[in-house]
């Protein structure tokens, strides 16, 4: 176990990265509230990268809870797998599809990079790759190629490092081939009106192509370029531009003026949201023949590129879990991140951590309990707000200091809360338990698994919930309302027993409804009672960590003894 002083050097963290903070799934009010609470502290602290968390949905208690204290709820996390925006991958603004291959093709060489991404304002449009401009200057016959694509003048400009002396440099090119102008008698043949045409320094083919309706004449070598010609280029409505490139050169390095847009590849694109994760990302790409793979943003703008090199060094994601500590409640994909602290009041469950973590756990009744004396600790003045929540954790996993696992410390803690938040704890208690044990206008599935937790012995697994209620009436509206129901979560929970204990507070007793075939010969061993009507009633027990879950697992192991004798 590592000094809570200790705690803030384990937390330089890897460039101050984020953290989540995260109660068990089903989450109840301590699970939420000490999530809530010990984020403020660590941020208090110095470092506002500590972020509360939600693995499931809130219950009527702790809603009610937020609401009273006006704090905010927790966003939802479901899993803590690995996603693409935990990757070290190629982040890079798209380029405009007019840009020329040139152009693109020294980018790549600058920045080191094999893909780029055309993006129509911050959306996707397509893709190009040093294999496609290879591909595409090699296409020395395609003298349509330039037409085709209507490339700018612009880019044959930048292209061939040119000059124009007639025309329109943000006209593009509508129509006609590529031709080399030698002499009159040959161009005769070969040139038809609209072409473009690469010519030398004589004035007479210069002339002819002109006559003959060139689109666009290019004079090589910056040969001087005479007033009539200028004046002949403009009488027939003929672009005029003058490069410093020889005719052999400037034809090969023509075909690179083309906009990217027209060789990228648009259709079945395989891109990736950074929020994807990387088991499904690799699972993909080894599936895919391409190599690299756009990243787009949660608003579905261009991000980045992804390739297979970028799956091997992963920023895993760091986490404090509150509330438990035990993978069959925990969110999912934990293996997968970095646990940076445990603060727990269960037993000690099979949370296994790569290397040595923080892990505060005490015999309390709760977990803000525990929370509230790292705040003394550490000298942060507790608001009221938040000295509120944690009050109201304690008072629901003690039942207002009704349930055995209450100690004389979480009883300091609430009184000490409670003059913070200013708040009479008995008049608060009942209105909390009351707006959290109402079955109106909630689904079974919603009341079932406000509270509920799943258990395992070696390869058994079963799960136990609770509902608190502070009259008798509530308690049998809630068990008339959820019996029906068990069968239905074991299956959906793919659980082979399931109990939920309808726990009255203030007559310290509990209904214990149960699902599956060996479930009611369990609670017979375990609480030495006869069930009717698929209920066992528990006078005098009301806590599920301290009476029920143990007397279970004993009982359960005892099963198993015995049928691995049998």
């Amino acid at each position: 176990m590592t000094n809570p002083a200790h705690a803030h050097d384990t937390e330089t963290i890897e460039a101050l990265r984020k953290v989540n903070i995260i109660g068990h799934r089903n989450p109840d009010t301590d699970s939420i509230c000490s999530a809530i609470a010990y984020a403020y502290l660590k941020n208090a602290q110095g470092r506002k990268i500590f972020v509360p968390r939600r693995a499931g949905a809130l219950n009527r208690e702790t809603s009610f809870v937020l609401d009273y204290f006006n704090i905010p709820e927790p966003a939802l996390i479901t899993s803590v797998r690995p996603q693409i925006k935990d990757l070290a991958y190629d982040k890079q603004k798209g380029i405009d599809g007019n840009m020329s291959l040139l152009s693109a093709w020294t980018m790549m060489r600058e920045k080191a990079q094999d893909t780029l991404v055309i993006t129509e304002g911050e959306g996707l449009q397509g893709l190009i790759t040093v294999k496609d401009i290879a591909n595409a200057n090699m296409a020395i016959f395609d003298k349509d190629q330039i037409s085709r694509a209507k490339t700018p003048y612009k880019n044959i400009l930048e292209t061939l490092k040119g000059k124009m002396i007639v025309g329109d440099k943000n006209a593009r090119v509508e129509k006609g081939k590529l031709a080399v102008g030698t002499s009159a008698d040959i161009m005769e043949d070969v040139l038809s009106k609209g072409d473009m045409v690469l010519v030398s320094d004589k004035y007479e083919t210069q002339n002819y192509a002109i006559e003959a309706g060139a689109s666009c004449l290019i004079i090589c070598c910056d040969a001087p370029v005479s007033k009539a010609l200028i004046a002949n280029a403009k009488a027939n409505g003929c672009t005029l531009i003058a490069t410093p490139y020889e005719t052999y050169s400037a034809t090969r390095i023509i075909s690179m003026s083309v906009p990217v847009s027209s060789i990228m590849l648009r259709e079945n694109i395989v891109s990736f949201s950074e929020n994807t994760t990387v088991e499904e990302a690799r699972r993909i790409m080894s599936a895919s023949r391409h190599r690299f793979f756009p990243v787009l943003k949660e608003d579905g703008s261009f991000a980045g590129v992804l390739s297979s090199s970028n799956l091997i060094d992963i920023n895993r994601k760091h986490v404090i879990l509150v509330d438990h500590n035990e993978v069959s409640q925990a969110v999912d994909g934990l293996i997968h991140a970095k646990i940076m602290e445990i603060i727990d009041h269960h037993r000690i469950g099979n949370i296994e951590t790569a290397a040595p973590t923080f892990f505060r756990n005490e015999p309390v009744g709760c977990t803000c309990t525990i929370v509230k004396k790292i705040f003394d600790e550490a000298g942060v003045k507790t608001p009221a707000d938040i000295a509120g929540i944690m009050l109201s954790a304690i008072l629901s996993d003690t039942l207002t200091f009704r349930s055995p696992t209450c100690t004389e410390t979480d009883k300091k803690a609430a009184h000490d809360l409670a003059k913070i938040a200013k708040v009479d704890i008995e008049t608060y208690a009942d209105k909390m338990f009351d707006a959290g044990s109402s079955v109106d206008g909630s689904t079974q599935e919603e009341i079932f698994k406000s509270d509920f937790k799943v258990f395992s012995r070696g390869s058994a697994r079963f799960g136990v919930g609770q509902g608190s209620y502070m009259t008798e009436k509530s308690r049998k509206a809630a068990e008339e309302f959820i019996e029906p129901y068990l069968s239905t979560a074991a299956y959906n929970e793919e659980l082979p027993m399931v109990f939920y204990l309808f726990t009255n507070i203030k007559e310290k007793s509990s209904d214990l409804l149960y699902f599956g075939e060996e479930a009611e010969h369990l609670i017979r061993l375990a609480f030495d009672v006869v069930p009717q009507d698929g209920k066992a009633v528990l006078p005098g027990v009301v806590s599920r960590k301290k009476q029920v879950i143990p007397a279970l697992m004993s009982s359960l192991q005892y099963l198993l003894a015995e049928k691995d004798e049998a």
